[in-house]
């Protein structure tokens, strides 16, 4: 591994996504954009070391207020995130951090190490109502270096102690370290999972999502949990026209195979410093398609890469993104079994379980 600031010439770059470093919009001081190092054709490929920033958040559970997420709060121990997705839009979050959301995002990880005593004091407290909480909303909570850290197992032992609802998004393979903790939540209908899988082309995923775990891991991922009774939703998002746009069906229907309970889709768009991120990462691996591509995310947002709008900023408008929509809905109703949503159980949540003893 080696530090950013010593490389000098055309190399490519080891898993990860961002070549470049858009300008922090916090920065009091204006540089513009950075381009880390300039791609080309040269032979080297070199790796830049993961920094690991260890902090003590002054709070962890998040209101979500977006009626287009189905969980009404987040919860997110890291900053940042090595899984290096190119679309990612928490990148956006990075520059309130003092980072950009480029390469940084991916090299510089702000863990929040208090995480887990952050959340045992919110469920302790004398106002909290159970309510599901996403984990995470954000950032992988099962990322890399959560291997080392454990923040999410710790996280989950307050959710178990606490008897109280909770709802992970993750592409990582690691969670199944922690499936006795997710057995016992599932015993009391206290946990679902969403494992994110937006193609079955593993080598378009090694471009988009550098670090995360490879499509057959994920696949038999899904296969495990869902043997085992957990309930498991497939989250195919974001989907790209053009680049992941032509397996939706075959995706569906493997995903049925390996006993997904259901499946959802959110289409790709590109706000705030994405649009500059992906289109760099769309010249630097897709150039003969990148205004064919660019173009049609514009048609599934009324012209625009970008799209804010509650009610149609996940599923788009227009034709390609109905065309998108369609597929979905054929292929589910060819290869999922039509259920009713997964229900989480608020009756047997412990409030105050640290100070309060029960009498059985």
């Amino acid at each position: 591994m080696i530090e950013l600031d010593v490389i000098q010439k055309p190399v490519r770059l080891k898993g990860r996504g961002s070549y470049i470093n858009p300008e922090n919009k916090f920065d009091a001081q204006k540089r513009g954009s950075q381009a880390v190092l300039d791609y080309g054709d040269e032979d080297e490929v070199v790796s830049v070391k993961t920094r690991i920033i260890h902090s003590m958040a002054k709070s962890i559970v998040n209101k979500v207020d977006s009626p287009d997420i189905g969980l009404s709060y987040s919860l997110n121990p890291y900053q940042g995130c090595e899984h290096g997705c190119v679309y990612c839009y928490a990148r956006n979050t990075h520059p309130y951090w003092g980072h950009s959301s480029g390469l940084d995002f991916e090299t510089t990880i702000i863990a929040k190490m208090n995480s887990a005593e952050l959340l045992d004091e919110k469920l302790n407290s004398k106002t909290w109502k159970a309510e599901a909480i996403m984990l995470s909303g954000n950032t992988d909570c099962y990322q890399p270096i959560e291997k080392e850290l454990q923040l999410t197992r710790k996280i989950l032992e307050v959710f178990l102690k606490h008897k109280h609802p909770v709802g992970i998004v993750t592409k990582n393979t690691l969670i199944l370290r922690d499936i006795d903790l997710l057995m016992e939540l599932n015993r009391h209908k206290l946990v679902s999972i969403a494992i994110s899988i937006n193609t079955l082309d593993d080598d378009l995923r090694k471009l988009l999502e550098p670090r995360a775990s490879s499509i057959p891991k994920r696949l038999e991922l899904v296969k495990k949990l869902s043997s085992l009774g957990l309930p498991v939703t497939v989250l195919a998002a974001p989907i790209i026209p053009g680049l992941n746009d032509n397996d939706i069906i075959p995706l569906v229907k493997k995903v049925s195979e390996v006993g997904a309970r259901r499946l959802s889709h959110i289409v790709v768009r590109l706000n705030g410093d994405l649009k500059e991120i992906f289109e760099e990462w769309l010249g630097r691996n897709y150039n003969e398609r990148k205004e064919k591509v660019l173009n049609k995310i514009k048609s599934m947002h009324r012209g625009l890469l970008e799209n804010s709008k509650f009610g149609d900023r996940m599923k788009g408008t227009g034709a390609i993104a109905e065309i998108i929509n369609q597929q979905f809905k054929l292929a589910k109703k060819l290869y999922l079994v039509d259920r009713p949503p997964f229900e989480y159980n608020t009756t047997v949540f412990r409030a105050n379980e640290a100070k309060q003893l029960s009498l059985f």
